[in-house]
């Protein structure tokens, strides 16, 4: 239930922690998603909240809603101009040799009727540039923060597996795939004029104690 992973909640936004595996839009199956519950977070407002930004299906962690138009706007424009702060967490399946650094690479779009589409990294494409950082390293797994500095679809995926050549662990398209990919929007800070900002921590997952790196 999403109201028992609310995160952050005033009067122009909720932050929620999205469960891995739960599609942010209606998917096409029919499957749940957080768009088919939104009835579940009107918290006493009549109208229902409205999804600011996308995270994958399969990544679990902060996901933001706005409670009224003016906010959605305003959020929407805090994300296009690059002024919203997001930090993730992920596993990747091989362990960086530096303990910090910047992949910047454009990306694009591609399909084939055989392996559906994925993006990559093309000098043509869209500007894309995240910072890493390694938390923890293991005998053949790491721990790595990544900071976002746009907002690509699947950017950090795909600059762990093409611009450091690591996939994440677990990842169906970039990667080898397996029971969960290993990737976790921790935290989110929406800036906002005049009031406090939209801070949220997404609490450890699960799947990453298992897969032997507990924060908790």
């Amino acid at each position: 239930m999403l109201e028992d992973r609310v995160l952050f909640i005033d009067g122009e936004a909720i932050v929620i922690d999205k469960p891995a595996g739960l599609a942010v839009d209606r998917p096409r199956d029919g499957s749940p998603s957080a768009e088919s519950m939104l009835e579940d977070l009107t918290f006493g407002f009549q109208r229902l909240p409205q999804i600011v930004h996308r995270i994958d299906r399969d990544t679990s962690g902060c996901l933001l809603l706005s409670r009224n138009p003016k906010a959605h706007k305003r959020f929407h424009q805090a994300f296009e101009a690059g002024e919203v702060t997001k930090r993730y967490f992920a596993i990747l399946d091989g362990v960086p040799e530096e303990d910090s650094g910047t992949v910047d690479l454009a990306l694009s779009k591609t399909s084939s009727a055989a392996n559906g589409w994925r993006m990559r990294g093309d000098p043509k494409g869209k500007a894309a540039r995240t910072r890493w950082k390694v938390l923890e390293r293991q005998a053949h797994r790491a721990l790595v923060s990544f900071y976002p500095e746009t907002g690509r679809t699947h950017q950090i995926r795909v600059h762990a597996a093409e611009g450091m050549g690591i996939p994440i662990m677990g990842d169906p398209v970039y990667g080898a795939g397996g029971p969960a990919m290993m990737l976790h929007a921790v935290s989110l800070v929406m800036p906002r004029a005049g009031k406090n900002d939209v801070i949220a921590e997404a609490p450890w997952p699960e799947r990453f104690a298992e897969a032997g790196f507990d924060r908790g």
